[in-house]
Protein backbone atom coordinates (compact mmCIF):
# COMPACT_ATOMS: atom_id res chain seq x y z
CA UNK A 1 0.00 0.00 0.00
CA UNK A 2 0.58 3.68 -0.56
CA UNK A 3 0.01 6.91 -0.29
CA UNK A 4 -1.20 9.44 -3.15
CA UNK A 5 -0.66 13.34 -1.97
CA UNK A 6 -3.34 14.85 -4.63
CA UNK A 7 -2.18 18.29 -4.26
CA UNK A 8 1.65 19.28 -4.10
CA UNK A 9 3.96 21.83 -5.57
CA UNK A 10 6.69 19.86 -5.66
CA UNK A 11 9.26 21.67 -8.11
CA UNK A 12 12.22 23.52 -8.02
CA UNK A 13 11.08 26.91 -7.23
CA UNK A 14 9.93 25.82 -3.90
CA UNK A 15 12.75 23.27 -3.49
CA UNK A 16 15.72 24.84 -5.41
CA UNK A 17 18.77 23.11 -3.33
CA UNK A 18 16.94 20.03 -2.44
CA UNK A 19 14.34 18.73 -4.86
CA UNK A 20 15.54 15.50 -5.56
CA UNK A 21 16.01 14.70 -1.90
CA UNK A 22 12.58 16.27 -1.02
CA UNK A 23 11.33 13.43 -3.65
CA UNK A 24 12.89 10.96 -2.31
CA UNK A 25 11.77 11.69 1.46
CA UNK A 26 8.39 11.75 0.26
CA UNK A 27 8.94 8.29 -1.20
CA UNK A 28 10.87 6.89 1.78
CA UNK A 29 7.32 7.56 3.85
CA UNK A 30 5.73 5.42 1.37
CA UNK A 31 3.83 8.49 -0.67
CA UNK A 32 5.08 7.13 -3.92
CA UNK A 33 2.88 9.69 -5.98
CA UNK A 34 2.53 12.87 -6.14
CA UNK A 35 0.10 15.24 -8.31
CA UNK A 36 1.22 18.75 -8.95
CA UNK A 37 -0.35 21.83 -9.11
CA UNK A 38 -0.16 24.51 -11.95
CA UNK A 39 -1.11 28.48 -11.25
CA UNK A 40 0.24 30.25 -14.56
CA UNK A 41 2.08 29.63 -17.48
CA UNK A 42 5.10 29.45 -16.06
CA UNK A 43 4.44 26.26 -14.28
CA UNK A 44 4.29 23.72 -16.36
CA UNK A 45 7.54 23.63 -17.42
CA UNK A 46 8.82 23.24 -13.88
CA UNK A 47 6.45 20.51 -13.68
CA UNK A 48 7.53 18.99 -16.67
CA UNK A 49 11.48 18.82 -15.25
CA UNK A 50 9.78 16.98 -12.10
CA UNK A 51 7.92 14.40 -14.17
CA UNK A 52 10.62 13.93 -16.32
CA UNK A 53 13.21 12.98 -13.52
CA UNK A 54 10.25 11.06 -11.62
CA UNK A 55 8.15 9.64 -14.18
CA UNK A 56 6.66 6.72 -12.00
CA UNK A 57 5.91 8.98 -9.24
CA UNK A 58 4.94 12.69 -10.27
CA UNK A 59 1.87 13.19 -12.27
CA UNK A 60 0.62 16.96 -14.12
CA UNK A 61 -2.06 19.27 -13.95
CA UNK A 62 -2.57 22.26 -16.34
CA UNK A 63 -4.81 25.25 -15.08
CA UNK A 64 -4.64 29.34 -14.02
CA UNK A 65 -4.76 30.07 -10.18
CA UNK A 66 -7.15 32.36 -9.42
CA UNK A 67 -4.90 34.48 -7.79
CA UNK A 68 -3.08 34.55 -10.98
CA UNK A 69 -5.97 35.61 -12.56
CA UNK A 70 -5.84 39.41 -13.58
CA UNK A 71 -6.83 41.67 -16.77
CA UNK A 72 -4.16 39.41 -18.55
CA UNK A 73 -6.20 35.96 -18.28
CA UNK A 74 -6.73 35.46 -21.83
CA UNK A 75 -3.34 35.46 -22.82
CA UNK A 76 -2.38 32.77 -19.68
CA UNK A 77 -5.28 30.81 -20.72
CA UNK A 78 -3.67 30.67 -24.62
CA UNK A 79 -0.39 29.93 -23.33
CA UNK A 80 -1.60 26.93 -20.75
CA UNK A 81 -3.68 25.12 -23.62
CA UNK A 82 -0.99 23.58 -25.59
CA UNK A 83 0.03 22.03 -22.24
CA UNK A 84 -2.60 19.25 -22.80
CA UNK A 85 -1.21 17.61 -25.28
CA UNK A 86 1.48 16.00 -23.00
CA UNK A 87 0.40 12.59 -21.73
CA UNK A 88 1.36 13.59 -18.09
CA UNK A 89 -1.08 15.79 -17.57
CA UNK A 90 -4.30 14.09 -15.76
CA UNK A 91 -6.42 16.64 -14.60
CA UNK A 92 -7.02 20.47 -14.94
CA UNK A 93 -5.96 22.96 -11.33
CA UNK A 94 -5.79 24.15 -9.70
CA UNK A 95 -8.59 27.16 -10.75
CA UNK A 96 -11.67 28.37 -9.03
CA UNK A 97 -12.17 31.31 -7.40
CA UNK A 98 -10.75 33.58 -4.44
CA UNK A 99 -12.22 36.27 -3.49
CA UNK A 100 -9.77 36.44 0.28
CA UNK A 101 -7.72 39.37 -0.63
CA UNK A 102 -9.43 41.43 -3.37
CA UNK A 103 -12.33 41.74 -5.47
CA UNK A 104 -10.10 43.34 -8.05
CA UNK A 105 -10.94 40.58 -10.96
CA UNK A 106 -13.74 39.23 -10.17
CA UNK A 107 -15.38 39.38 -13.44
CA UNK A 108 -11.91 37.40 -14.92
CA UNK A 109 -11.70 34.93 -12.52
CA UNK A 110 -15.43 33.87 -12.91
CA UNK A 111 -14.64 34.21 -16.54
CA UNK A 112 -11.42 32.12 -16.61
CA UNK A 113 -13.03 29.49 -14.33
CA UNK A 114 -16.00 28.86 -16.67
CA UNK A 115 -13.26 28.45 -19.89
CA UNK A 116 -11.27 26.05 -17.51
CA UNK A 117 -14.28 24.03 -16.40
CA UNK A 118 -14.84 23.75 -20.23
CA UNK A 119 -11.20 22.23 -20.79
CA UNK A 120 -12.71 19.72 -17.77
CA UNK A 121 -15.59 18.92 -19.41
CA UNK A 122 -14.72 18.95 -23.12
CA UNK A 123 -11.49 16.27 -22.57
CA UNK A 124 -12.92 14.64 -19.29
CA UNK A 125 -10.67 15.44 -17.24
CA UNK A 126 -10.65 15.66 -12.78
CA UNK A 127 -10.17 19.21 -11.29
CA UNK A 128 -8.43 20.45 -8.50
CA UNK A 129 -10.28 22.99 -7.22
CA UNK A 130 -9.31 26.20 -5.59
CA UNK A 131 -12.01 27.75 -3.50
CA UNK A 132 -11.58 30.45 -0.91
CA UNK A 133 -13.92 33.01 0.37
CA UNK A 134 -16.24 32.21 -2.90
CA UNK A 135 -18.34 29.05 -2.05
CA UNK A 136 -21.45 30.59 -3.01
CA UNK A 137 -20.46 31.90 -5.97
CA UNK A 138 -18.16 28.84 -6.99
CA UNK A 139 -20.91 26.32 -6.63
CA UNK A 140 -23.20 29.12 -8.84
CA UNK A 141 -20.69 28.38 -11.82
CA UNK A 142 -20.37 24.65 -10.90
CA UNK A 143 -24.00 23.92 -11.35
CA UNK A 144 -23.97 25.64 -14.45
CA UNK A 145 -22.93 22.60 -15.81
CA UNK A 146 -24.90 19.00 -16.23
CA UNK A 147 -25.02 16.43 -13.09
CA UNK A 148 -22.12 14.11 -13.91
CA UNK A 149 -19.95 16.12 -16.52
CA UNK A 150 -17.41 17.81 -13.68
CA UNK A 151 -15.68 15.70 -10.71
CA UNK A 152 -12.72 16.04 -8.85
CA UNK A 153 -11.47 17.15 -5.50
CA UNK A 154 -12.16 20.89 -3.26
CA UNK A 155 -8.61 21.03 -2.65
CA UNK A 156 -7.72 22.62 0.65
CA UNK A 157 -11.40 22.29 1.60
CA UNK A 158 -12.06 25.31 3.96
CA UNK A 159 -16.01 25.27 3.63
CA UNK A 160 -18.42 24.25 6.06
CA UNK A 161 -21.02 21.47 6.47
CA UNK A 162 -23.28 22.80 3.82
CA UNK A 163 -20.58 22.82 1.12
CA UNK A 164 -19.15 19.38 2.17
CA UNK A 165 -22.72 18.30 1.77
CA UNK A 166 -22.72 19.84 -1.58
CA UNK A 167 -19.68 18.64 -3.10
CA UNK A 168 -19.80 14.28 -1.69
CA UNK A 169 -23.09 15.05 -3.74
CA UNK A 170 -22.24 16.37 -6.68
CA UNK A 171 -18.85 13.76 -6.99
CA UNK A 172 -16.24 15.88 -5.87
CA UNK A 173 -14.11 14.52 -2.69
CA UNK A 174 -12.30 17.07 -0.17
CA UNK A 175 -8.62 17.88 0.10
CA UNK A 176 -7.31 17.37 3.53
CA UNK A 177 -3.98 18.63 4.56
CA UNK A 178 -2.21 19.74 6.94
CA UNK A 179 -5.01 21.83 8.48
CA UNK A 180 -6.69 18.90 9.88
CA UNK A 181 -3.61 18.60 12.45
CA UNK A 182 -3.87 22.26 13.22
CA UNK A 183 -5.59 22.74 17.25
CA UNK A 184 -9.24 23.26 17.56
CA UNK A 185 -9.70 22.55 13.35
CA UNK A 186 -13.13 22.46 11.89
CA UNK A 187 -12.07 19.97 9.07
CA UNK A 188 -11.77 17.38 12.26
CA UNK A 189 -15.45 17.62 12.46
CA UNK A 190 -16.17 18.16 8.36
CA UNK A 191 -14.16 14.96 7.51
CA UNK A 192 -16.10 12.93 10.61
CA UNK A 193 -19.68 14.11 9.11
CA UNK A 194 -18.81 13.13 5.29
CA UNK A 195 -16.75 9.90 6.04
CA UNK A 196 -13.68 8.45 5.30
CA UNK A 197 -14.53 7.53 2.13
CA UNK A 198 -15.16 11.44 0.43
CA UNK A 199 -11.70 12.48 1.15
CA UNK A 200 -8.20 12.87 -0.09
CA UNK A 201 -5.06 13.59 1.39
CA UNK A 202 -2.85 16.42 0.03
CA UNK A 203 -0.10 18.67 1.43
CA UNK A 204 -0.26 21.90 -0.76
CA UNK A 205 3.61 21.75 -0.43
CA UNK A 206 5.34 24.07 0.61
CA UNK A 207 2.28 25.65 1.83
CA UNK A 208 0.28 24.31 5.59
CA UNK A 209 2.84 22.12 6.58
CA UNK A 210 0.92 19.70 9.45
CA UNK A 211 1.65 19.54 13.52
CA UNK A 212 4.74 19.53 14.41
CA UNK A 213 6.55 21.21 11.64
CA UNK A 214 2.85 24.01 10.98
CA UNK A 215 5.23 28.04 10.38
CA UNK A 216 8.10 25.42 8.43
CA UNK A 217 8.76 24.33 4.78
CA UNK A 218 5.81 21.76 3.89
CA UNK A 219 7.13 18.12 1.97
CA UNK A 220 4.91 15.40 0.11
CA UNK A 221 6.80 13.01 3.11
CA UNK A 222 4.30 14.78 5.75
CA UNK A 223 1.15 12.86 4.30
CA UNK A 224 1.96 10.40 6.83
CA UNK A 225 1.34 13.12 9.61
CA UNK A 226 -1.85 13.62 8.29
CA UNK A 227 -3.60 10.25 8.16
CA UNK A 228 -2.21 9.68 11.38
CA UNK A 229 -4.06 12.34 12.77
CA UNK A 230 -6.84 11.35 10.36
CA UNK A 231 -6.41 7.75 12.03
CA UNK A 232 -6.87 9.20 15.26
CA UNK A 233 -10.63 10.82 14.10
CA UNK A 234 -11.69 7.59 12.85
CA UNK A 235 -10.41 5.36 15.22
CA UNK A 236 -9.11 3.26 12.38
CA UNK A 237 -5.45 2.25 11.59
CA UNK A 238 -2.93 3.96 9.23
CA UNK A 239 -3.26 1.51 6.90
CA UNK A 240 -6.68 1.71 6.77
CA UNK A 241 -6.78 5.50 5.68
CA UNK A 242 -3.81 4.67 3.59
CA UNK A 243 -5.89 2.04 1.89
CA UNK A 244 -9.35 4.31 1.73
CA UNK A 245 -7.86 7.62 0.87
CA UNK A 246 -5.64 6.22 -2.22
CA UNK A 247 -8.45 4.04 -3.59
CA UNK A 248 -10.73 7.38 -3.43
CA UNK A 249 -7.83 9.19 -5.09
CA UNK A 250 -7.63 6.59 -7.75
CA UNK A 251 -11.22 6.88 -8.54
CA UNK A 252 -10.58 10.96 -9.15
CA UNK A 253 -7.65 10.76 -10.80
CA UNK A 254 -7.86 7.65 -13.22
CA UNK A 255 -4.80 7.92 -15.40
CA UNK A 256 -3.12 7.46 -12.18
CA UNK A 257 -1.05 3.96 -12.59
CA UNK A 258 -2.64 1.54 -9.93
Amino acid sequence: MHYIDTHTHLYREYYPEDFEATVQRALDARVTQMVLGCVNSATPGQIQEAVALFPQNIFALVGLHPEDTNADFERELALLTPHFDDPNVIGVGEIGLDFYWSREFEAEQKEAFRRQLCWARDRQMPLSLHIRNAYAEAIAILQEFKAGELTGVMHCFSGGVQEADWAVRHGFALGVGGVLTFKNSKMQDIVTHVGLEHVVLETDAPYLAPVPHRGKRNESAYISLIAQKMAEIFDVSVEKVMEQTTLNAQKIFTKIPK
